[in-house]
């Protein structure tokens, strides 16, 4: 029993990577020989590490890259082969898998702490599920994004709902129906990627942002997190006694009294 745990572990460690400093964590997927698909260990490995960090107080920042020539290239299409040989054909494991997938991309958006895709290579199907489902993403501008399972007879179905929410209804359906990919430059004004930049400068620019909120009052970003996903699901006016009671919250917290101070008395705030 403790050499299955201890080896389930280990496997975790190895499919992904993490590395903590100055209160941001880096998640590099490491299967470059499979282009990082989201395979079950994979999606597995993020899952928990998500729910590790989410307990973390001292992770403020999240960034999510990959290792090799890609960030990730979607379902492991191996081994959703692979399932077709149960009785009911797979019907039973692609609902698992959908569902386990499913459940990843919410988690990365219900965490306290902003998640930083850090992308390059290709973003294709889930990969680009994955893009649109963080809640920041700034890619190296050869970078290619695709929702393309139609082009091998599967459309891109749950892909779709992070794709609907990050961009254009219509622009979405094209690429949704004809498989088209997009170049970083066309991500970023559709609202897929917050900026492309040089190969050179994408670890940099990423590391940038993410030591910019690690700087904020963690308290702060935690909040409006939760209030950003929470609001955007309701009406105006819903939205608007929503937040207004978020605010009031945040409002007395002791140190957003210190942050208000500091900034009256033009002085760094002290936070605890």
């Amino acid at each position: 029993m403790t050499v299955r745990s201890n080896n389930t572990e280990r496997a975790k460690m190895t499919i992904l990577l993490r590395e903590d400093s100055d209160h941001i964590a880096t998640l590099t997927m490491n299967a470059p020989e499979r282009l990082n698909a989201l395979s079950d260990a994979m999606l597995s490995a993020l899952h928990s590490t998500f729910d590790d960090i989410a307990a973390d107080s001292s992770v403020r920042a999240v960034v999510l890259r990959g290792s090799g020539k890609a960030f990730c290239a979607g379902h492991d299409l191996k081994e959703m082969q692979a399932g077709r040989q149960a009785e009911d054909g797979g019907a039973t494991y692609f609902k698992d898998l959908f569902d386990r997938c499913a459940a990843m991309m919410q988690r990365i958006q219900s965490i306290p702490q902003p998640v930083i895709a850090q992308v390059h290579g290709i973003a294709t199907a889930a990969g680009c599920q994955l893009v649109a489902t963080c809640d920041l993403a700034i890619a190296d501008d050869e970078t290619r994004f695709g929702v393309n399972g139609v082009n091998i007879g599967l459309f891109c179905s749950t892909p779709m709902v992070a794709l609907t929410r990050n961009i254009h209804r219509k622009a979405a359906f094209e690429m949704l129906t004809t498989g088209r990919f997009i170049i970083a430059r066309e991500a970023q004004e559709l609202g897929l990627i917050n900026r492309s930049v040089h190969s050179d400068a994408l670890s940099r620019e990423t590391t940038e942002i993410a030591h910019s909120i690690a700087g904020k009052l963690a308290s702060a970003v935690q909040t409006g997190k939760q209030a950003f996903y929470t609001q955007a699901q309701m009406t105006t006016a819903d939205a608007y006694a929503y937040t207004g009671d978020v605010m009031v919250r945040n409002m007395l917290v002791d140190d957003t009294n210190e942050g208000i101070n500091a900034f009256l008395e033009k002085r760094k705030p002290d936070w605890s």
